[in-house]
C-alpha cells in the first residue's frame, strides 16, 4: 500500500512539474500582443500595437490634431480618454483651433489655465458611444463638464452647435467625430 502511495505522489509530482515547465515555456505558436506599462503609470501607459485604437491613439495617430492632442495633454486628461469608455469624442482640427481668436490657444496652454482648457475640452466627450446614425435631429448630448450640446441632422450634414462633423472614427472604447471647428460651453 505504501509503494502505491509512494508512485501515486510521485506521478502527480512529475505532472505538476511538467505542467508548470509547460506553462512558463518561451515557445508559442500562438501570435503574442506585447502589452506593458510603465510602474505607477495610468492606461495611457499601456503599450499595445495590436489591438483597436482607443480615442486618444486615434487623435494622436492623426496629422490634424496636433492641437488637441496638446491640450489633452495638458489638462491631464490622457489617462481617462484611455480607459474603457464609451466616449464619444468631438475632435477639432488643427484649423479649428488655428481659427480661434490669435493668442487663445497658448493662452489655454498655460498651467494657470488647465482648469479652463479641461471645462472646454470635457465640453466636447459624451460618456456614450454614438455613432453617425445615433446623431438625430435635435437630439439634446450631455457632455462630460456638465453642459449639454444640441445635435442638427439635416440633408445628411451633421452639426453639434456651431461645428460641422466631418469625418467619423471608431476607437476601441468609442468614437470620435472631427468637426471643423472650437465648441465652447454657453
Amino acid at each position: 500500500m505504501k509503494s502505491l502511495r509512494t508512485t501515486t505522489i510521485g506521478s502527480l509530482a512529475l505532472f505538476l512539474g511538467l505542467f508548470v515547465w509547460a506553462c512558463q515555456s518561451n515557445t508559442s505558436n500562438s501570435t503574442e500582443t506585447k502589452v506593458s506599462a510603465a510602474t505607477g503609470a495610468g492606461q495611457s501607459a499601456v503599450s499595445d500595437n495590436e489591438s483597436a485604437k482607443d480615442v486618444v491613439k486615434v487623435a494622436v495617430a492623426s496629422p490634424d490634431h496636433k492641437t488637441l492632442v496638446t491640450a489633452v495633454q495638458t489638462a491631464n486628461l490622457v489617462d481617462v480618454l484611455s480607459n474603457a469608455g464609451p466616449f464619444t469624442v468631438f475632435a477639432p482640427t488643427d484649423a479649428a483651433f488655428n481659427a480661434l481668436p490669435k493668442g487663445t490657444v497658448e493662452d489655454l496652454l498655460k498651467e494657470k489655465n488647465r482648469e479652463k482648457l479641461t471645462d472646454i475640452l470635457q465640453y466636447h466627450v459624451a460618456v456614450a458611444g454614438y455613432p453617425t446614425e445615433a446623431l438625430t435631429d435635435g437630439r439634446i448630448l450631455s457632455m462630460v463638464n456638465g453642459g449639454s450640446a444640441t445635435i442638427s441632422n439635416k440633408d445628411g450634414v451633421i452639426m453639434i452647435n456651431d461645428a460641422k462633423v466631418v469625418g467619423t472614427v471608431k476607437a476601441s472604447n468609442g468614437i470620435v467625430h472631427v468637426i471643423d471647428k472650437v465648441i465652447l460651453p454657453k
